[in-house]
């Protein structure tokens, strides 16, 4: 059982952590764990009660690397596969037949994880695209704020773009936020012919209205500072319920959006983690730079997922 409630201030990773340590582990097939931090982060979250993992992938390599670490793993089941493309494929195999409730990413790129993913016949897709949800512990902004899609979709046109906004309000509503406010960024307020992120932000608040979107408060086009100010919004003559108080920002593509997040870490000092949402199950995508905190409030942010009521469990 996971209880919602508002995070503390320059917390909120800890506290999603918090109260998912609350809720029963969430059974999590690790897939290729290899090395250092994919093992050592698959542990951590289980010793934290996040995770029930199940290790997958070649046994001789998984054992040379928890020796190498003197990690205890004896305590953890172990899947033997002959390299890592067999090591995905069985774990979107568990999922299928429910023995799986969420995949965590282990010392193979992410391409060969999702390529299994997204396999016609033998993958775990549903009707919506994949994407990525980055959840940013900013010192300077008032709550959790999501940047979407950072990592998969490079060049995302309108109906990706809507799969990926509506993927951001599950997400955000797992975490207990009921109706997130979007920002849909450009580098202007006004819609421009010329600038085509600014007629899909017109589009996709057009598209809330009718219904296509739905769970959340859209607006858009709007600048980056008026989207996270309301002072810039003032300035600038902006009436928008949504600026100064965006729980999600929708960039016009993943070069914008994966710029936006790093700067954000490594300028502004913020604390983030991320998982990718719109297949059956969450996945954790952690990347070899992650910092341990962020791969233990990675795996609580898939753990809200599954607990989520949506998914047929109560918080």
């Amino acid at each position: 059982m996971i209880i919602k409630d508002k995070p503390p201030l320059h917390d909120q990773l800890e506290f999603y952590i918090e109260q998912a340590s609350a809720a029963r582990p969430i059974r999590t097939a690790v897939v290729h764990p290899t090395d250092h931090n994919s093992l050592l982060g698959a542990i951590e979250s289980a010793e934290r009660g996040l995770i029930e993992p199940v290790l997958i992938g070649p046994r001789s390599k998984i054992h040379n690397a928890a020796d190498k670490e003197q990690l205890d793993i004896s305590g953890y089941e172990l899947i033997d596969t002959p390299h890592s493309h067999a090591a995905a494929e069985l774990a979107c195999d568990m999922v299928r037949q429910t023995a799986a409730e969420a995949l965590m990413k282990g010392s193979l790129g992410t391409s060969e994880l999702l390529a299994a993913v997204v396999h016609k016949s033998k993958g775990i897709r549903t009707e919506r695209r994949l994407s990525h949800v980055f959840v940013f512990d900013i010192p300077n902004y008032h709550k959790p704020l999501v940047i979407t899609d950072a990592a998969i979709n490079v060049a995302p046109d309108l109906m990706t773009k809507r799969d990926i906004i509506q993927n951001a309000i599950d997400f955000m509503q797992a975490l207990g936020v009921a109706t997130p406010k979007v920002a849909i960024l450009s580098a202007v307020e006004k819609v421009k012919p010329n600038l085509q992120s600014t007629i899909d932000a017109a589009a996709l608040c057009k598209m809330a209205d009718r219904g296509q979107i739905s769970g959340a408060i859209l607006d858009g086009p709007l600048a980056f500072d008026n989207a996270i100010s309301l002072q810039a919004a003032i300035d600038k003559h902006i009436e928008s319920p949504v600026a100064g108080d965006a729980d999600i920002l929708l960039p016009p593509d993943l070069e914008a959006a994966n710029m936006t997040a790093k700067q954000l870490i490594y300028f502004a000092n913020a604390k983030s983690a991320g998982i990718a949402v719109g297949a059956r199950v969450p996945i954790i995508l952690t990347s070899r730079a992650e910092t341990p905190l962020g791969r233990i409030a990675s795996c609580a942010l898939a753990s809200h997922m599954v607990h989520h009521p949506a998914k047929g469990a109560v918080l």
